[in-house]
């Protein structure tokens, strides 16, 4: 029988359910060594017990300065909000442009409804639930935004159900169909920007559109199942969370919290991999008593065909997407793609739970815009990121030598290879953003609220290390780090952390924050993250929105604006309470943004009826370009 309360939990709780993470992880360790090491507090910060106060040993000279002294933004900055509307500052302008249940094609028009939802039938032809990552393409003139739905509110979609329950076939249809991802035509009007409905361009992508397993996994034994016997056709991407784009124009999407979908109806498999990967018990959706392509006790390999890096031509409605096995086989927040300067392409990911790592691949091919693009993210070398207490790093490659596994293992069981090499484990690695500026990466180390308990599923030290410096740290910190040379595919790096979010009207010491956190721009669990092409990082927040306790004065989620040379950092914009803000990117001229705004409370966007998560469009009332 499936436990309802499944349905109720975040993802983030339904990973502590299914597999209790610790709550120390070495990234922590290094910080705090680092700090003991170069004196900047005059020994080991003691903290939590409010002995430390946090000063600016681990940030840049140019972090470090306060917003006062800072950047100039091209807006006021807002304050906090604590109701169910959407703010941004004076001289800008807000509208949803697309939502849950809005129609893609004519023939879904009205489709939605507030007291039902949407049918099965036409749960394929309207606009995914609870938008995730979005990247913006040029097809031939024409505007496409491809975006992820991360996951469905059961509660919601399936109102006559029992508890949000999937209790039919077409229950579990209607769920799998409103998940995965958008590809939209859009076009703007005197109104402002609007899908193009009937778009030859638009495209649904669901669990049950075909795709092709590519790379070294494919044709495995790992990934063969009674389905498909050559272990190369999948059905489906799931979870799909952060995004990417290639340099190449076309769309990454991230195969997140996939492990949540699986369960068993008879006996489960054993072995190391599901436990490592949280994968058994009951399925959060039910998906496995009515399809036994999710049961473990008859399709034990079907999650290893999941956790990829999924690839999408936008310019091509009927084109296979492909799973790219060589990136790895993890929870994948997003996939940022830069062209280092000795011409191989890199793409940096998280993998966001508690304990786990960076990673880093690079291409064994060099590329030039115009060649081929084939076996770019076939073929390469993936790597997990070690920091060291000196500000010093080094990715350290997974291979059959380092690891002890042969390479089909590496890539289908990776979260093991990274432990068997020792990469740092890390506070929920998430969005990463590379600066199209100069040479530089940034993660989002979102929080991690257990520290100090035990080691991760691995077996792996989890105590406080050098970038993730706090127990018990329910506000996160992003870190930043330079490669050697300039040079992204290069091995060793530096690093420092950028920002450390926290609450100085209740702390007065490691939890109040960096020094470029105030009271006028404090936050919690930086998770989404992106550069606009002026070289300024946006950071989109997935936190506590109670306002209460150590969150007091935080008020809603929220979007800020960080400017990497003088570390100031202002708030932008603010969502509906209850809502995450995650996924931006910016029109062709840059005059708007589009936001997405995930799971919101209340009756968001409509004011009445079912509250919708959804995609808004942001610009200036000038016209003038912002990002």
């Amino acid at each position: 029988m499936v436990d309802k309360t499944l349905i109720d939990l975040s993802w983030d709780d339904f990973d502590e359910y299914r597999d209790p993470r610790p709550d120390e992880n070495q990234f922590d360790a290094v910080v705090e060594r680092a700090v003991s090491r170069r004196g900047f507090l005059g020994g080991a910060l003691a903290f939590g017990s409010g002995a430390a106060v946090f000063g600016t040993g681990l940030m840049s000279s140019t972090t470090a300065s306060r917003a006062a002294g800072g950047a100039t933004f091209a807006f006021d900055p807002i304050g906090i909000a604590t109701d169910h509307a959407v703010h941004v500052p004076a001289g800008y302008k807000s509208q949803v442009l697309v939502r849950w249940g809005d129609a893609l094609w004519s023939e879904a028009e009205g489709a939605y409804s507030a007291e039902d939802g949407v049918s099965v039938e036409m749960s394929d032809k309207v606009f995914g639930e609870n938008t995730d990552g979005m990247e913006l393409f040029e097809i031939e003139g024409r505007e496409v935004i491809a975006v992820n739905s991360e996951y469905v509110n059961p509660k919601i979609n399936l109102p006559a159900a029992s508890d949000g329950v999937p209790q039919t076939a077409d229950e579990v249809t209607l769920l799998k169909n409103l998940q995965g991802v958008t590809v939209m035509e859009i076009a703007k009007g005197k109104s402002g920007y609007a899908v193009v409905k009937d778009s030859p361009l638009n495209r649904r992508i669901t669990h049950e559109t075909e795709m092709t397993l590519a790379g070294p996994l494919a044709g495995h034994d790992l990934v063969k199942t009674k389905a498909d016997p050559e272990g190369r056709t999948v059905k489906g991407t799931m979870n799909n969370c952060g995004s990417g784009k290639t340099l190449w124009g076309t769309y990454l999407t991230c195969e997140e919290n996939f492990n949540g979908y699986f369960g068993a109806t008879g006996e489960m498999p054993e072995g190391e991999g599901y436990i490592r990967y949280g994968i058994g018990g009951a399925g959060r959706y039910a998906y496995e008593k009515f399809d036994e392509r999710y049961d473990l006790s008859k399709e034990p390999n079907e999650p290893h065909r999941h956790g990829f890096i999924t690839e999408i031509n936008p310019a091509d409605a009927t084109s296979t997407p492909v799973k790219r096995t060589a990136l790895g086989r993890f929870k994948h927040e997003n996939a940022e793609m830069v062209h280092a300067a000795d011409g191989h392409i890199v793409v940096y990911m998280g993998d966001d739970e508690r304990g786990e790592y960076l990673y880093k691949y690079v291409s064994a091919n060099t590329w030039a815009e115009g060649e081929a693009t084939d076996d770019l993210l076939d073929d390469g070398m993936l790597y997990v990121a070690k920091f060291n207490d000196d500000m010093t790093g080094v990715w350290l490659a997974l291979t059959p030598e380092t690891t002890g596994m042969d390479a089909a293992e590496i890539l289908c069981f990776t979260r093991m290879a990274a432990s068997a090499v020792g990469g740092t484990t890390m506070d929920r690695p998430e969005w990463v953003a590379c600066n199209p500026l100069k040479a530089e990466g940034y993660c989002a180390l979102t929080n991690n609220k257990n520290r100090g308990v035990k080691p991760n599923a691995g077996g792996d030290d989890t105590s406080v290390n050098a970038p993730n410096p706090r127990e018990t740290n329910n506000y996160g910190q992003i870190v930043r780090w330079t490669p050697a040379d300039d040079n992204h595919a290069g091995d060793a790096f530096t690093w420092d952390l950028y920002v450390m979010a926290g609450n100085p009207t209740v702390y007065n010491n490691a939890y109040a924050g960096s020094e470029n956190v105030n009271p006028g721009n404090m936050f919690n669990s930086p998770d989404g993250m992106a550069f606009s092409s002026d070289g300024m990082l946006w950071i989109q927040t997935d936190g506590d929105d109670s306002n209460e306790g150590e969150f007091a004065g935080q008020g809603n989620n929220q979007m800020l604006v960080g400017d990497p040379e003088s570390g100031e950092i202002a708030r932008f914009m603010t969502v509906p309470n209850g809502a995450e803000v995650t996924g931006l990117c910016w029109s062709l001229d840059k005059t708007v943004a589009f936001v997405g705004v995930q799971h919101p409370g209340g009756a968001w966007p409509d004011g009445n009826g079912k509250p919708r998560s959804a995609v808004v469009t942001v610009w200036r009332e000038d016209g003038a370009a912002f990002g």
